[in-house]
């Protein structure tokens, strides 16, 4: 067994663990860290197939940005643990339907695998790197993005612009029982309601 086959396999195991914990754990903040270790193990997997933007871009995204974004609205938020009493036999047949429609969509990856391999070992193999060596990583995903996505990446960047106005939202609740200054209402206040002459006797 190779480095690269073992890093694989040892990415792998790690973030299909971390993805169960995520669903299975109730605390909240423990599932939000969960998901952080399954974002920087796709992160090396990733790396591992040569995608390094996409790997560094993951990392700084969603591990430096939106992880921790979750993490701080679980935590502002306050989430309670819900200790209800789910009844886990009702669940069974739903996992079981999901269980099928990922086993058959499994089944139908592999046989497309097996026709591409075919194809591929008859096909003639033309290295595009070795065509355009000026030709980088970047620039090639550049050029898909900002040209045959341009409308979905705009797109993405308006759901996360309405994800953070939600969280602002969220966060920016009034507590009824703590008393706070209205600094516009008492700009607005008047004198004559609050300030009265009195004449005292001689």
């Amino acid at each position: 067994m190779t480095t690269e086959i073992f890093l694989f396999f040892m990415f792998s195991f790690f973030a299909l663990a971390s993805s169960l914990m995520v669903i299975t754990l109730k605390n909240a903040v423990h599932s939000v860290l969960f998901l952080i270790l399954v974002f920087c193990n796709i992160a090396g997997l990733l790396l591992l197939l040569g995608a390094e933007f996409l790997s560094f871009m993951l990392l700084i995204v969603y591990v430096g940005a939106i992880a921790v974004l979750f993490l701080f609205v679980v935590m502002m938020l306050n989430v309670k643990v819900n200790n209800s009493n789910l009844n886990s036999i009702s669940l069974i047949p739903l996992g079981i339907a999901i269980f099928s429609i990922l086993f058959y969509q499994f089944n139908l990856t592999i046989k497309e695998f097996y026709i591409y391999k075919s194809a591929y070992q008859q096909s003639v193999i033309i290295s595009w790197l070795a065509e355009e060596n000026s030709l980088s990583n970047i620039k090639v995903i550049g050029n898909v993005l900002y040209t045959n996505y341009s409308i979905l990446f705009l797109l993405s960047s308006l759901i996360l612009l309405i994800a953070m106005i939600g969280v602002i939202v969220l966060t920016m609740h009034q507590r009824t029982d703590v008393k706070k200054q209205i600094i516009e209402k008492q700009l607005l206040r008047s004198s004559a309601g609050v300030v009265k002459f009195i004449t005292l006797r001689k």
